[in-house]
């Protein structure tokens, strides 16, 4: 899996996992920061978590359609700029007023812009390393390895955003509301860190850069030149077809950062074994099973490939959504069986009298994490692989936007 890769992939995954870990430090503590400080309800807090994950994951769209023409470095490097600006209007305590709204508005506006220019290009670059016969095949154990960098970012995020939050309200004395500032700031400290990861390892991946002058060069497909206007046509139908599909996949699982957030606040037992946990910490499993579990279905991969009964990707992807329909088919049962009462019956107190085990929560994210690694890293290495070399940005966008 990890065996003779290019230098480039190692260069381009740290760069993405300084940014995931701040984008994911503010995710962790979103929703909850905007009850604590805003004392916004459920439904409005959704509506804007909503909107919010709709922008940073449908603007990646926009965003490939600029850096197919203008180069994805460039595009890449004015991205983390834009999103370092959001993150540190998000960390100025401006109170819960009018003003404060607004502020919070343009940031996320800005973080949202900023990952459009980020994340699909970012990929790209990744997948163009592995256009030349040295390093083909190996091209889906690459995505493989730069998910897991990603979710190494996520995995420690939500403990850092806790623990900071904690030392703004007992050593520095501030309130809730206003400690949630200083896990944003953390996330500009963490683009700091990809920004410089990226200019220090830059010549290991520069050749994929691309630019004005020669995008799209350093993308053409193995043995191939440019390709016909039909098959241009097929490709981008095909992967269209691809990204309806798992539409579904990802309504699902972003729930994580909202219902099951709140979830996990409300009507869970915050103990485990005998040890105080935060609703928080919930978001640092699915990173954590990624992470130790990618090996894992990469050897599953790896033995069906010997014996030649490995699926295709597109199988794969829907035995995953399979894999995901169960995970919440246990968390439904878990739910019905322990009697909760429904959310609009405890909004007064703001708490279930009824509480589950926080080992139900436990297991679907499991679940969830391996349908997952079925859908995800495999997907995007699907779509580097089979998308026009023209519209690498666009299709990774696409991607992304089937999320949105």
């Amino acid at each position: 899996m990890f065996e003779g890769q290019p230098k480039g992939l190692y260069a381009l995954a740290l760069a993405n996992t300084g940014e995931r870990f701040g984008y994911y430090t503010m995710l962790a503590v979103f929703v909850l920061f905007l009850k604590a400080n805003f004392g916004f309800s459920p439904e409005v807090s959704g509506a804007i978590y909503g909107t919010f994950l709709g922008l940073v994951y449908f603007l990646p769209f926009l965003g490939g359609i600029m850096a197919d023409r203008f180069g994805y470095g460039k595009m890449v490097t004015i991205g983390i700029i834009i999103m370092f600006l959001g993150y540190l209007f998000l960390s100025l305590p401006l109170g819960n007023g009018t003003l404060a709204v607004a502020g919070m508005g343009g940031a996320l506006l800005l973080v949202s812009c900023g990952t459009g220019l980020f994340k699909g290009n970012l990929q790209v670059m990744v997948g163009n390393l592995y256009d030349t016969p040295e390093y083909a095949s190996k091209r889906d154990s690459a995505f493989s390895i730069f998910y897991m960098a990603i979710n190494i970012g996520a995995l420690f995020a939500p403990t850092a955003a806790v623990e900071i939050m904690k030392y703004a309200q007992n050593s520095l004395g501030v309130s809730e509301g206003a400690s949630y500032h200083f896990a944003f700031a953390v996330a500009c400290v963490s683009l700091i860190l990809s920004i410089a990861i990226y200019y220090t390892f830059r010549s290991t991946f520069r050749h994929v850069e691309g630019g004005s002058k020669d995008a799209g060069k350093s993308s053409q497909k193995t043995g191939s030149e440019e390709i016909s206007a039909a098959e241009t046509k097929e490709r981008i139908i095909a992967l269209c077809l691809v990204f309806a599909v798992v539409i579904f996949f990802w309504m699902a699982f972003h729930q994580n950062g909202l219902t099951l957030t709140f979830f996990a606040k409300e009507y869970t037992d915050l103990n485990l074994f005998g040890m105080p946990i935060s609703a928080e910490l919930f978001q640092s499993l699915n990173p954590f099973f990624v992470v130790f579990l990618t090996p894992v279905v990469m050897a599953i991969f790896a033995r069906q490939r010997a014996r030649g009964c490995e699926p295709s990707t597109p199988k794969k992807i829907a035995i995953g959504m399979g894999i995901a329909a169960s995970a919440f088919v246990v968390m439904a049962v878990g739910s019905f069986v322990s009697n909760l009462p429904l959310h609009k019956e405890i909004l007064e107190v703001g708490t279930s009298p009824v509480k589950v085990t926080p080992l139900l929560l436990m297991v679907t994210y499991l679940i969830l994490t391996v349908a997952e690694l079925y859908i995800s890293p495999l997907g995007i290495s699907f779509v580097s692989k089979v998308a026009p070399p023209k519209y690498q940005g666009i299709m990774q966008g696409g991607w992304l936007g089937a999320t949105a």
